[in-house]
């Protein structure tokens, strides 16, 4: 299960060109540490500072993501041969044995020695050379001996415990593995294509000009799938308002809703807006769309990203979600995508993955309230959708279950009958990356009938 690094070329090359690249992810994965950051928004921001090549780019990228998904498992590897707890050892130290033991037992085209002595020179240049000799012992050890587990799915998976288990009771053992196997390992890009501007084929050939491989993706209507990696956010096509980015998960989300031309729509939450873009484009650019959000700040990204869109049928409006706003009008579709735990997400913020199960429980209330809210909105006749980019239960199918217990006036709809589910013959439907390819996602749509 080691990722492949397939670029790398000889081993004096290597060394020379990968001094700079480690150094850079010894870096970022401090930061993450220290700061509690997403590893995305961390990695983007310091690789665009970064005077690195695109081969250099990708390393760096393959050990952030890398050693911070499989942290459980490289850190009770590491434990083995320590006779200190993890915790007590300077973090400069941590961070270089996690960098070299991820690359010994999971990168197959990185040779050990240069595991080794690369990340010997790591603690020696940040502050920690007294740790040189403690990193050059353990990481031969680990050289040695290969990966171990204690057979538990916490460590063979890099998961906690609460999380493998609430997983395993939800969907089934084999559904739980599966899951997290999905978890490891590149994402591939998926964007929208503006329909208001361009189609798919054209697309297709302009981001082809820029160096960009994509092809039609199957799950869902006018969305690209990108084949090969980079940063396409930077292409004059991106510019031009071509496409925005985002996840077949959320495009699917938006084809729930099922706006037409001229309804009024209200995004709930809002930022960054990739759903209301999605929404405005299928409604053709006609009727209105509020975009909503507690942040100002947030609210900015919206406008100036529709702007570049050329969608002039969305509107911007502070608001708090879990509160009833007099001045929100009456909405022919409302999109309530909650404020979640993200767990749906971890391939792509494999940091998310190490919450803590009581922070994910703090969530409940906060989304019942903002679905209960947000219903008072609806029109009569009018459908509302519930989404989360989460895989728990407690976060999705109790809070719709509770809500429609509760509001007599609403009935569920059948969401996305077209796809594969992966248990029972229910209205909503979970979007799961193993058997749809995409975002882990909850999705279900109710319909006020009075």
């Amino acid at each position: 299960m080691r990722r492949d690094f397939s670029e790398i070329h000889e081993e004096t090359k290597k060394d020379i060109l990968m001094k700079s690249a480690r150094q850079t992810a010894f870096e970022i994965l401090n930061r993450i540490q220290r700061d509690n950051s997403y590893s995305n928004l961390a990695l983007d921001s310091a690789l665009d500072r970064a005077d690195i090549d695109i081969k250099d780019k990708r390393f760096v990228s393959a050990l952030v993501y890398g050693v911070t998904e499989r942290r459980i498992t490289i850190d009770y590897n590491l434990s083995l041969y320590l006779s200190q707890p993890l915790k007590k050892l300077k973090p400069e130290a941590l961070t270089a044995l996690r960098i070299g033991a991820y690359q010994i037992l999971f990168m197959d085209k990185i040779p050990d020695s240069a595991a080794v002595n690369e990340s010997v020179k790591l603690v020696k240049k940040n502050g920690a050379a007294f740790a040189s000799g403690l990193v050059n012992a353990v990481l031969h050890k680990i050289a040695k001996n290969g990966i171990k587990t204690d057979g538990s799915m916490s460590v063979k998976y890099s998961a906690p415990e609460w999380l493998c288990k609430m997983w395993s009771d939800s969907y089934g053992r084999i559904n739980a593995k599966k899951i997290l196997e999905s978890s490891f390992g590149s994402v591939e890009t998926v964007i929208k294509v503006n329909t208001l501007k361009t189609n798919s084929d054209e697309l297709i050939k302009l981001l082809a000009e820029e160096g960009f491989e994509c092809e039609k993706n199957e799950s869902v209507e006018n969305a690209l799938t990108v084949k090969n990696g980079g940063a396409i956010h930077k292409t004059d096509a991106y510019r031009k308002g071509l496409f925005h980015v985002q996840d077949t998960a959320s495009q699917l989300c938006c084809k729930a809703l099922g706006a037409i031309d001229g309804d009024t729509v209200i995004d709930i939450c809002a930022a960054p807006g990739g759903k209301s873009f999605t929404v405005a484009e299928n409604m053709n650019n006609t009727g209105k769309i509020i975009s909503c959000d507690i942040y100002k700040q947030r609210l900015k990204l919206i406008k100036d990203c529709a702007e570049r869109l050329g969608l002039t049928n969305i509107v911007t409006a502070e608001n708090d979600g879990s509160r009833f706003n007099p001045n929100l009008p009456q909405a022919d579709r409302i999109l309530c995508d909650v404020p979640c735990s993200g767990l749906g997400v971890i391939r792509k913020k494999p940091e998310i993955r190490f919450k803590k199960s009581e922070e994910v429980d703090k969530l409940k209330d906060l989304q019942y309230s903002i679905l209960c809210v947000s219903s008072r909105y609806l029109k009569v006749g009018g459908t509302l959708v519930y989404s989360t980019c989460s895989l728990n239960p407690d976060e999705n199918e109790k809070i719709i279950g509770n809500f429609l217990a509760e509001h007599d006036d609403f009935e569920s709809v059948r969401v996305l009958p077209e796809l594969k589910r992966y248990g029972d013959d229910t209205d909503h439907i979970t979007l799961m990356p193993h058997i749809h390819g995409c975002d882990g996602f909850f999705i279900s749509c109710v319909k006020r009938v009075k």
